[in-house]
């Protein structure tokens, strides 16, 4: 049998036609004769994620985006992606977006979890979340330092207006005045020091001197030690031990009145006794000066004195 021409013709164009279909939705994601699960989820931002773009489980790709689209309330983002039918994860998983490096756009991670809920299936909604990309954790870094460095330039603003009041003309001629003192000041620190260089200079060989000498009486210090250790110290302190207390006993019989110092201390009628003789003998000796004829008898011919003592 014989084909006419337009019967292969319709036949190229249908086969295009489905080789372009084909071609169209493996390109999007989707397969006409794959029979993967085809399941959605809610999000309210998904900037950057594209058709095609792909799902994976830890890092592994297991499907891809088919469709980005409002949901019924046209307040959020529906995103339709198919998975592999051999998963069996459960249809508690979180559909989690994220971002797929600095140039790669967005992505989803399925987290999987396999003890809540019932198996996943085509239709279910799995429960979604927002991964903080690189962009957005700068900018949440960023943001309190802007209010920081905001702050920091309204408080130096205030500091410079502050500053351009009190800084009026008098201020200024006060501080070049301080400042040139300020400069004169160093200037005579700096003379200062000098003249104390020079002085040292000129003074080294005193310094030396005067050094040795130290080193010399240290020496002379150190055998002064060394002979002190050598000296019988303990035998000197206790004879000085025991000579404190044989005064401590000293001491003791007198305030107690033994012996003779005892008495003559602490005896009045011995001290009585004492100053009637001294009275006694000073009387003597003023009568003996007075009369000293009635106490001494000599003659130049030998003769023998009248010891009888003259009537008065």
């Amino acid at each position: 049998m014989k084909i006419s021409r337009e019967v292969k013709t319709a036949i190229l164009i249908l086969g295009c036609v489905a080789i372009f279909i084909f071609g169209f939705n493996y390109l999007k994601g989707a397969s006409l004769l794959d029979n993967s699960k085809v399941v959605s989820s809610i999000y309210q931002d998904v900037e950057g994620l594209v058709i095609g773009a792909n799902v994976t489980i830890n890092g592994l790709n297991v499907g891809k985006v088919r469709n980005i689209d409002f949901d019924e309330n046209y307040d959020k983002i529906k995103v339709t992606f198919s998975l592999r039918s051999d998963l069996n994860f459960s249809n508690q998983s979180t559909a989690q977006l994220y971002e797929a490096g600095l140039i790669g756009g967005k992505a989803i991670a399925i987290l999987p979890k396999y003890d809540q809920g019932s198996e996943v299936k085509t239709g279910d909604v799995l429960p979604s979340e927002i991964k903080p990309g690189l962009t957005e954790l700068v900018n949440q870094q960023i943001a309190p330092l802007q209010d920081k460095i905001e702050g920091l330039l309204t408080s130096a603003d205030s500091l410079f207006a502050g500053v351009s009041n009190v800084m009026n003309y008098q201020t200024q001629t006060n501080l070049k005045f301080a400042l040139e003192g300020l400069a004169e000041s160093v200037n005579n620190v700096a003379e200062l020091t000098e003249n104390m260089n020079r002085v040292v200079v000129q003074n080294e060989k005193n310094f030396k001197g005067t050094m040795n000498n130290l080193e010399d009486t240290s020496k002379n210090l150190s055998q002064l030690t060394d002979s002190l250790n050598q000296m019988p110290l303990g035998a000197t302190i206790e004879n000085f031990e025991q000579t404190s207390a044989d005064l401590k006993t000293i001491i003791s019989r007198l305030n107690y009145g033994e012996g003779s110092a005892g008495k003559l201390l602490n005896d009045d009628n011995l001290y009585n006794k004492l100053l009637g003789s001294s009275a006694a003998l000073e009387a003597l000796l003023n009568d003996l000066k007075a009369n000293p004829k009635n106490y001494v008898h000599f003659s130049i011919f030998g003769r023998k004195a009248n010891t009888s003592r003259p009537k008065e």
